[in-house]
């Protein structure tokens, strides 16, 4: 009798393998071949498939196998600039901030400080940082220090200089009452400023950030990324770190900044162009800013500050333009949208333009979604990432809303329960990349953390079924891949996590100390 041998073929026996999460289904053994899931079920027919393919048996001894996590929504450019410069993320202070500064400087002596990870709500001073502040820390060279969202960043005098937005008018750079530029900007001014400030970063160091992002996110047991707001640079650094060596890193879904979607659209390039590693997906728009800024865009006035209701960041006419365009090719279209006026304007053209099943079109965030909006979005079937760590870093968003709004703060069950699927994410380095943080905010929602509106949204949590289902299957349907990822089936792509405990068995408090042992693309170990 002829037997073929199928090189590659892993078969993993005795473990609690959770193959999905609604329904719930646990199996005792997988086995793996050419990077896709052969079979989920009994240790006896494993084995037999197994030795009779002569491949290679793993025993798990009781240990624990997951989906691989999807991150819907994240930086990779961003995470690894992060990575490897000042994390200035639990800073309580101005006099805090400006010393670690300081030290860093001391020890690193880089030509250019680059800093992200501040809160202005967290210090004792109670106002944002200045130019002067960073002056008093380190003058002679440029620093910039992004805030955590990402839509606000401070810079020295130095750096205000070599940007040219000291003197430049927009408003986008922070004026003080006298007119004079107080080193605060705001939107498209911290990329103008970080880019004209990293432009002499070479492709080898590009290609090292985003390889120590991949890396990182590997050890965390993140399988899959939604790549968001990917430019040119990035992208190459891709390609670069693709054709090096081979891939042994999770699979990346590209989502376009709009200069790069224009240059790629131009060629023809349709949406999916890639391979199973490495894929264009779609492009990500803006709509509005963050609350955490105040840029955020409300349909009616902050209210802790009334003289502003936030920043509107496209109009119609743009939105309705690039929803055109994606669509003719392929591509989704991912649309940052966390005020509710935000919200009412992507809802708009989605609705004019009518519902599409063949593509998903995305929305990302929806912070401050009302009733009415939760409807129309799941009339239209559109697909909602969000992350539930927000809920504890906003801790400070009663106070931005009111009372009233604040029942409309990431209402995660009332989107499930009228059919929206959702996708988990991150929005790293915006929060941690760790999935088990997130897990553990979308079901106890700042509980724990004695956050001020825990109790105007408690009905808001989820069950860790819940949440384990919308970080892996949600996010495969959010990025239009559920028939290839999100959970171990038959025929699906064999990326799945061996962590050191049971999330079903321990309390959820103690879910966020989970730790991921080994991690696999393909049934191939890269961690």
């Amino acid at each position: 009798m002829l037997v073929m041998v199928l090189q590659g073929v892993k078969c993993f026996i005795n473990g609690r393998i959770y193959a999905g999460f609604k329904p719930l289904r646990v199996r005792e053994a997988v086995v793996a071949a050419y990077g896709r899931i052969l079979y989920v079920g009994e240790n006896r027919d494993a084995l037999s498939i197994c030795r009779m393919l002569k491949g290679e048996i793993v025993d798990l001894g009781g240990r624990i196998i997951l989906p691989g996590f999807i991150d819907s929504h994240m930086h990779l450019d961003s995470l690894g600039l992060q990575l490897a410069t000042l994390d200035l993320r639990g800073v309580r202070s101005i006099g805090e901030l400006k010393k670690r500064i300081r030290e860093y400087n001391e020890e690193k002596n880089p030509g250019i400080i680059i800093g992200r990870g501040w809160d202005q709500e967290l210090f004792d001073e109670k106002r944002w940082p200045t130019r002067w502040d960073i002056d008093e820390a380190v003058g002679d060279k440029p620093v910039i220090l992004i805030r955590v969202c990402g839509h606000a960043a401070v810079l020295n005098t130095k750096a205000m200089e070599i940007t040219g937005l000291l003197t430049k008018q927009t408003p986008n750079i922070v004026r003080d009452e006298s007119g004079v530029a107080t080193g605060v900007v705001v939107e498209d001014a911290v990329g103008e400023a970080l880019s004209i400030l990293s432009g002499s970063m070479s492709m080898d160091e590009r290609v090292g950030l985003v390889e120590s992002a991949l890396k990182y996110a590997s050890s965390l047991g993140v399988t899959t990324i939604g790549f968001m707001s990917c430019g040119r640079n990035s992208l190459e650094a891709l390609f670069a770190l693709f054709q090096s060596n081979g891939w042994r890193y999770p699979r990346i879904r590209v989502y376009m900044e709009p200069g790069l979607f224009n240059d790629v659209s131009r060629l023809g390039v349709k949406g999916g162009f890639g391979n199973e590693y490495l894929r264009i997906k779609g492009v990500k728009l803006f709509a509005d800013g963050s609350l955490g800024a105040r840029t955020a865009w409300l349909s009616k006035p902050y209210s802790d500050k009334p003289s502003v209701s936030g920043r509107q960041l496209i109009s119609r006419e743009e939105l309705r333009e690039v929803l055109e365009k994606a669509s003719k090719q392929g591509f989704q279209v991912a649309v940052h949208g966390i005020g509710d006026a935000a919200i009412d304007l992507i809802l708009s053209v989605y609705r004019e333009f009518g519902v599409s099943g063949r593509i998903r079109h995305r929305i990302e965030h929806a912070s401050v979604i009302r009733p009415d909006q939760i409807e129309e979005a799941s009339r239209l079937r559109i697909v909602i990432s969000v992350q539930p760590h927000f809920v504890i870093s906003d801790w400070w968003a009663k106070e931005r809303l009111g009372s009233e709004r604040i029942k409309w703060l990431y209402p995660f069950k009332t989107m499930a329960s009228k059919g929206i699927m959702l996708g988990f994410s991150t929005d790293s380095p915006v929060e941690p990349l760790n999935p088990w943080e997130t897990i553990y905010a979308a079901v106890t929602r700042g509980r724990n953390e004695n956050i001020s509106f825990y109790e105007d949204t408690r009905n808001e949590t989820l069950t860790l079924e819940d949440a384990l289902y919308y970080y892996t299957y949600g996010s495969a349907y959010v990025i239009g891949e559920e028939e290839e990822l999100g959970s171990l089936e038959e025929g699906k792509l064999a990326d799945f996590i061996v962590v050191d405990r049971d999330p079903f068995e321990v309390d959820i408090d103690d879910v966020r100390g989970t730790k991921v042992l080994e991690t696999y693309i393909g049934g191939e170990r890269i961690y």
